[in-house]
């Protein structure tokens, strides 16, 4: 069953395969492909008003989304409404984007992940598989974020002060690596798998450990990866 809110706008050559509702005045860009269970433009709770009975009354509460063109977007996605995506993103399956998120082009929102609202993530981002992005993450241009990750945004849980975490363009965060509430992980970074870290991170260095410390540069980093790809071929 394919559900589309009258409101909505739907480009060109854009694909829709499986149980797809698309709701309130949402946007879907020419050639994006929905395949699968998915929900665009979910409504926030302060956006439902008593018992939703009906597609049409859950799209009525609806301020809808927007997805870019040439997405693909894959089963088990829930997409709230106040989302805006880029051209050319791609999610795995049963990923959930809350509401007044923003993503970039051509960035890779990878199965099982949860971006969990006011979250900017820049252009040219990949998130693997089964990441954790809390409210208020900032994330740069160019990040890669490893399976597992975990990203969080309360010092003192469970608290009513959440705090801003931010990752800088070009930073690389390992596998099951943690970000404790409010560090800043510098431009070009280094965060190795299984890391904690409990404080800011400067640029261009790469850390390690629980908690994280310096154990390196991103130059050095860079030379031992060339050496190992080229160990492979």
């Amino acid at each position: 069953m394919v559900f589309v809110s009258r409101n909505a706008k739907i480009g060109e050559n854009v694909s829709m395969v499986g149980d797809v509702a698309i709701l309130g005045n949402s946007v879907i860009g020419r050639n994006t492909m929905l395949l699968g269970t998915i929900i665009v433009g979910f409504p926030k709770r302060s956006s439902l008003k008593g018992v939703v009975t009906s597609f049409e009354e859950l799209s009525s509460a609806s301020s809808g989304a927007i997805i870019g063109e040439a997405c693909v977007i894959r089963g088990g996605t829930t997409i709230y409404e106040d989302v805006k995506i880029g051209n050319k993103v791609q999610t795995g399956h049963n990923v959930l984007i809350r509401e007044r998120t923003t993503i970039g082009d051509d960035v890779v929102v990878g199965t099982g992940t949860i971006v969990d609202g006011d979250v900017v993530v820049g252009d040219g981002t990949s998130i693997q598989s089964g990441a954790y992005i809390p409210i208020g993450a900032r994330i740069g241009r160019n990040v890669f974020l490893g399976p597992r990750v975990v990203i969080t945004n309360d010092k003192y849980p469970p608290s009513s002060r959440l705090v801003e975490t931010v990752i800088e363009d070009n930073a690389v965060i390992g596998a099951s690596a943690v970000l404790v509430a409010g560090v800043r992980v510098g431009e070009g970074a280094i965060v190795a798998a299984g890391a904690v870290v409990t404080k800011d991170v400067p640029p261009r260095v790469v850390v390690a450990g629980v908690p994280a410390r310096i154990i390196g540069d991103r130059d050095s980093y860079e030379l031992k990866k060339r050496l190992y790809e080229r160990a492979g071929k």
